[in-house]
């Protein structure tokens, strides 16, 4: 291993015995427990009428093999859309129709607003590979001197845990790491790179714990696009050091301003359907809550002795390491007694996202390989069952994207028999399928009714008509990119079952343009899809091609669709009307400020 600069001091002690594993006793279980009944009820019943919709139709005038394929497949595709349906309603009424529903989801966060002295020491790392290290580690410096200018810097030191393995990489990393550490005056920096990359990216945090962990209390991960407001740490830090039965504090990560036209685009409308969907959520999840690996608060003690991944039995793609670890060592922390919390809040905690739809596919790939594992983690004894729930969700996440492409794949099916069906209920049929969509995009329908209905929503966002234009932009591109995505899961689950595997190295973060011929290359059998199920449903029913749009309008503009959003002109013009824009754009804190300051030096 490669190491600079002298190791940080030991005067943080070892964390405290955290003594028994009994929760927190934040909220009431009992009162959990009637929420979890109350949303399984309206999953379940929801989830049921739906099918027995769908069943109805597809079963007028006498079942096929068709029909009875498309049955099962819409049964598989349908809970995501249900949960997230009733994550969103429910999230709503508590941000606007009671007068306390921040603090029945975050009964925590009043100590995060106190005077309280920081009394704890945390370790902020930023993990590496192959990444640009000069944005990377500036980012680093101006989470340390935001957190240095609250006054509380001194109980903090700072980690670059490297895995890259590029040698022209690695010499820049050294070479800025020393920069970092000689300007920060002590040895409160520290630089280390592996050359073996075991465990990847868990393996790397594995490691910091074993050699440094028992220094701190706290450590807060970050990726190499995070940025990080202090206050927002100290506060999350006084939240932690209130209540030391938290085990992973996890606050909303947004996306930043962005020069790209996609990213903009697809960071507008998570952002509006991130709250409400969020608070929903951890209304019934409670102490059972979600980890995403970065700009998050996890207490180190039981980390190492109750979060060591297995390896998971069997060869790649669904053996060896665990790639998506963040959820596997949440679901760990909560069975060791540990509460696992989101506080479902939009301050303070960056990334970036991708700048393109082919970098934003390789992510989903990654994630949909690193989700599957999950299959392998069943026979972990001591898993509650609400964590069980968390690992089968993740799963279904990437299991009903293939039910979905399998169900437009057989729709020209339907519209070629419609003719001999003399009983099939058309306008029953429309009814199901409008109803499906508005329930499809009522997350996007609450966030947007959230916005409107909050005091200064709408300006935050640039005023009403940026923000009628940027909401109509991204209710059409929601849709292009969902039919190009699914697609591309589709065909990389075929793969993974062929015993195919993801390389996961370093990920492209800057605005970037795609040519024709990359774009041809990535998505031409999304299109040659769309063109074949178009086709058949436009010779079977004008009218059914016609409806079908919404699924498969993405398949048919696939290639201009990916070149035209990466598109430099297209994200200037973009910049310049402030088009999508988040709230940071139009009020940009200080931290976003000398970020974007760096980038253009």
């Amino acid at each position: 291993m490669n190491e600079l600069m002298p190791t940080v001091s030991n005067d943080g002690g070892r964390p405290a015995d955290q003594g028994s594993t009994t929760p927190a006793g934040l909220q009431s279980m009992a009162d959990l427990r009637d929420r979890r009944r109350l949303v399984v009820g309206l999953n379940i019943g929801t989830w049921f009428i739906l099918n027995w919709a769908a069943w109805s139709i597809l079963g007028s005038g006498g079942w096929t093999i068709v029909d009875i394929v498309l049955a099962v497949a819409f049964a598989i595709a349908t809970p995501w859309t249900v949960l997230g349906f009733w994550n969103a309603l429910i999230g709503l009424w508590l941000l606007h129709g009671v007068d306390d529903g921040f603090e029945q989801v975050a009964p925590f966060a009043a100590a995060g607003d106190t005077d309280t002295p920081i009394t704890i020491r945390t370790a902020i790392f930023m993990t590496l590979r192959n990444e640009d290290p000069a944005r990377a580690i500036a980012r680093l410096r101006i989470v340390k001197q935001s957190v240095d200018a609250t006054g509380f810097g001194d109980r903090f030191d700072y980690f670059i845990l490297s895995d890259t393995n590029d040698p022209d990489v690695a010499a820049k990393e050294e070479t800025l790491a020393a920069g970092f550490a000689a300007e920060a005056g002590s040895d409160r920096v520290v630089y280390r790179r592996r050359t073996d990359n075991q465990g990847f990216k868990a393996g790397n945090v594995r490691d910091f714990c074993e050699r440094w962990g028992m220094r701190y209390e706290l450590m807060l991960p970050l990726d190499a696009d995070s940025l990080m407001a202090g206050k927002t740490i100290i506060r999350h830090v006084r939240m932690m050091q209130a209540y030391p039965k938290i085990g992973i504090l996890q606050s909303l990560v947004v996306g930043m301003p962005s020069s790209s036209a996609f990213a903009r685009i697809f960071q507008f409308g998570m952002r509006q359907g991130m709250r409400t969907y969020t608070m929903g959520q951890a209304w019934w999840v409670g102490e059972c809550g979600p980890f995403w690996g970065h700009n998050a608060l996890v207490r180190i003690k039981p980390f190492v002795e109750h979060c060591a991944l297995p390896i998971l039995p069997g060869k790649p793609p669904l053996g060896g390491h665990v790639l998506s670890h963040d959820q596997v060592e949440a679901t760990f922390m909560r069975r060791a007694g540990y509460e696992v919390r989101v506080l479902p809040e939009e301050d303070g905690s960056w990334e970036e996202n991708p700048p393109t739809i082919l970098e934003f596919s390789r992510r989903d790939v990654r994630w949909c390989q690193g989700n599957m594992q999950y299959l392998n983690l069943f026979d972990q004894k001591g898993l509650l069952p609400m964590s069980r729930f968390q690992l089968v969700w993740a799963i279904l996440m990437f299991v009903g994207v293939p039910a979905w492409t399998l169900m437009i794949a057989l729709s020209p099916f339907l519209a070629l028999h419609e003719p001999s069906r003399a009983s099939f209920p058309a306008g029953f049929a429309i009814f199901v399928y409008i109803l499906f969509f508005i329930m499809y995009l009522m997350p996007k329908i609450a966030g947007i009714t959230d916005i409107l209905l909050t005091e200064g929503g709408v300006r935050r966002y640039g005023g009403g008509v940026r923000f009628a234009a940027a909401v109509a932009i991204e209710f059409v591109y929601s849709f292009l990119v969902g039919a190009l995505t699914s697609f591309r899961i589709t065909v990389f689950m075929i793969g993974l079952a062929l015993g195919r595997s993801v390389v996961w190295g370093g990920q492209q973060r800057d605005a970037m343009a795609l040519t024709w011929r990359e774009a041809f290359d990535a998505f031409w059998p999304q299109m040659a899809f769309g063109v074949a199920v178009v086709g058949l449903l436009w010779l079977g029913s004008p009218r059914a091609a016609w409806w079908s749009l919404p699924l498969t309008l993405g398949f048919l503009v696939a290639i201009p669709f990916a070149v035209i959003t990466a598109s430099p002109l297209l994200g200037r013009l973009f910049v310049a009307l402030k088009l999508c824009g988040v709230p940071e754009e139009f009020n940009p804190p200080h931290e976003i400020v000398s970020a974007r300051a760096g980038e253009a030096s």
